[in-house]
């Protein structure tokens, strides 16, 4: 090994930037290499310090430790997602159970644990700042989750068992990019499209010549089960044919890979102390037990049912059928939107253009809130020409970090859209942040305008709130930084910035005509808001499902209650049913065979999380509206008290922090019309 491995040293770019110029595949393996040897040979002089343990030779150490692994790993697993390849996949394959075993090693250390033991225990006496304390006690609580008081026999099968999952859990999603993309459709003519818009047809067929198909026209398949397109197709055996394809992705290949999961995940759950994975899951987040959760679910499924059976009856009549099909659900839901709001979501779009979204809406509001500001940095070099780099200024002119942005679709990039942080800020470290932004946008031909939906514009407006979130970090310790905090509060502070999308001073200042600069009719806005109460029912049914879903196969115990490997499809149905969910016209929103959030995305037993978040978020809109601050003076308090403490504060302490008091529901029940 020299030294001409860009990972083995720190980055010299500004913002500690990876050297993305000089990365390349045959670096990943021998800088994996050396960084776990390099992190278990500090872990092992920590444990084996002669002086006493102190949170300075100890905690502080612990978090300074693993910084050539901490390099290579985030930009190998960001590579992975946005830009992978065969060489790629194949190391993926074969990394993900070392690094669950190195993993393993660092939280199962029992020198390191005796040492975090003992400073737990004498905590009181430590004199230990805020910070300090927590960064104490989330690394003692980690290991304890993580086994480091069980038996050798069992810590032994522990280690299998999360060798097997981290294993299972790359399956899961390698198999889902494959079974996407076989599942895209390939038209031959361009009336077969009748109905969308022609820069999305455009889209199409530039989609068809990148994939090899020259002279078609493919409609690759987004990651959740209603395409966009099915608002607008004509053709009802189009539309047929797109969500069955939808649907059906994953079915055979990712079925017995999610048995698999669960069935691990509950013996590691067991192993551990606990009645099933949502259980241990829970106990760690703001939710706090599994019965906080269901209550919440539950509470929602009733009223969210009722007001989807309005709507289905109304979209039935406007159809002249006697029930709605799913496939046809959303088609008919943009016809009586325009009969009963005269409101037509494809005459939004040519006012939704990406640049000017982006400029204009999403850095503006955050100027707006913030006052940050951001300034292309076109000499830095990005891990993909898509991928644009901002540098981000404070309101004083102080550099804050850098901001990247990767909206569009490829062949070579996983579906959905989310934030990661390349260098997360730390000043223990001297970092600061390098944040992340990735979409799917389809990609139109060279020289043609991104128009985006209204739902992709507020993608766009929440990913950038996980963003703000790892911008505003300021903290001292890498653990607690940014959006590490429990998963079911990680979506509250991206939530709450969607409401920038559609705030009257926001909307005027971006929502133009890409041609004639002209401003959105303001008649136009006014009745998106009236309509936005149509379709909620539509749109909690699938998320309640997707969540129920979720919680079924993680709720799942260890006694033997598992479905067998060939009857996914099977528990999912009854799983549904149990819940009150069943309803063929309106799919869950993802499926067993590519809910990759919880298969392979790290919200397992989680998924729930967005609509617990949403509580906060409602409840934290209506005190921006409500508390007679100004928007610049509201944003600096939710700034400081909540977006720039990271995990170094309780989280729900940090809510309080803002709003005054606890969450109430009530403004979430409003929000999606279910109070009357």
């Amino acid at each position: 090994m020299t030294t001409s491995n860009p990972f083995f040293e720190p980055s010299d770019l500004p913002y500690e930037l990876p050297p993305f110029a000089r990365i390349r595949n045959d670096h990943f393996p021998a800088a994996f290499a050396r960084g776990m040897a390099d992190q278990l040979t500090e872990v092992a002089a920590i444990g084996a310090c002669a002086e006493p343990a102190t949170f300075e030779n100890t905690v502080e150490a612990l978090e300074r430790s693993g910084a050539v692994l901490g390099r290579v790993r985030r930009v190998f697993f960001n590579k992975a997602a946005t830009d992978t390849d065969e060489e790629i996949q194949a190391l993926e394959v074969e990394i993900a159970p070392l690094l669950a075993a190195h993993d393993d090693a660092l939280l199962l250390d029992s020198a390191l644990f005796a040492r975090l033991d003992t400073l737990f225990e004498r905590r009181g006496q430590l004199a230990l700042d805020t910070e300090q304390l927590q960064l104490l006690e989330r690394h003692h609580t980690q290991r304890v989750r993580a086994g480091a008081r069980l038996g050798p026999e069992e810590q032994r099968r522990l280690r299998e068992l999360n060798a097997e999952i981290a294993a299972l859990s790359t399956e899961f999603g390698q198999n889902l990019r494959t079974a996407t993309a076989a599942a895209a459709l390939v038209l031959e003519r361009a009336e077969e499209l009748a109905g969308l818009p022609e820069d999305q047809i455009a889209a199409a067929a530039a989609n068809a010549r990148a994939l090899g198909h020259e002279g078609k026209f493919v409609l690759s398949l987004k990651n959740f089960s209603c395409q966009t397109e099915l608002a607008a197709l004509d053709d009802p055996a189009l539309r047929e044919r797109l969500l069955a394809a939808s649907l059906g992705r994953g079915v055979d290949s990712n079925g017995p890979v999610a048995v698999g999961l669960a069935t691990l995940r509950a013996e590691r759950a067991a192993l551990l102390g606990y009645p099933s994975h949502a259980a241990w899951e829970v106990a760690d987040r703001t939710a706090g037990t599994t019965d906080a959760v269901e209550e919440l679910l539950g509470r929602l499924v009733a009223p969210a049912v009722a007001n989807a059976e309005r709507e289905g009856a109304a979209l039935a009549e406007a159809a002249g059928v006697a029930e709605i099909r799913a496939a046809d659900w959303q088609y008919y839901s943009e016809r009586v939107r325009k009969e009963r709001f005269d409101l037509d979501a494809a005459a939004l779009r040519p006012y939704l253009e990406l640049e000017t979204v982006l400029h204009d809406g999403v850095f503006h509001a955050a100027e707006l809130v913030y006052g940050i500001t951001f300034t292309r940095r076109p000499d830095l070099v990005s891990y993909h020409p898509d991928a644009r780099i901002y540098e981000v200024h404070d309101a004083d002119g102080s550099p804050l970090g850098l901001y990247i942005g990767d909206f569009h679709a490829r062949e070579s990039k996983r579906g959905g859209a989310w934030m990661d942080a390349l260098v997360p800020q730390s000043h223990l470290l001297g970092h600061q942040p390098v944040v992340v932004n990735n979409l799917n946008v389809a990609k139109p031909p060279a020289g043609e305008p991104v128009l985006l939906t209204w739902s992709e514009v507020h993608t766009l407006f929440h990913e950038f709130g996980h963003a703000l979130h790892g911008l505003f970090s300021a903290v001292r310790y890498p653990l607690l930084s940014g959006t590490r905090v429990p998963r079911d509060f990680v979506e509250f502070p991206s939530q709450v910035n969607e409401m920038w999308a559609d705030w009257p001073e926001v909307l005027a200042h971006y929502a133009r005509h890409h041609v004639t600069g002209e401003p959105m009719p303001p008649e136009l806005p006014a009745r998106l808001r009236e309509a936005e109460t149509f379709g909620a029912g539509f749109r909690m049914v699938e998320h309640q499902a997707a969540a129920v879903l979720d919680w079924a196969w993680h709720t799942l115990s260890a006694d033997g209650d598992a479905p067998g490997a060939d009857e996914a499809e099977a528990f999912e149905a009854a799983a549904l049913e149990r819940y009150g969910l069943a309803s063929a016209a309106i799919p869950p929103r993802y499926r067993t065979g590519y809910f990759a959030h919880v298969f392979s995305g790290g919200y397992a037993a989680g998924y729930y999380g967005y609509r617990w978040a949403e509580v906060l978020d409602a409840d934290t809109v209506r005190w921006f509206r409500e508390n007679g601050k100004t928007i610049r003076e509201s944003g600096e308090i939710f700034r400081r008290e909540l977006l720039s403490k990271g995990g170094s504060v309780d989280p729900l302490g940090a809510f309080r922090a803002v709003i005054g008091r606890a969450p109430e529901l009530a403004p979430l029940l409003a929000r999606h019309g279910l109070d009357g």
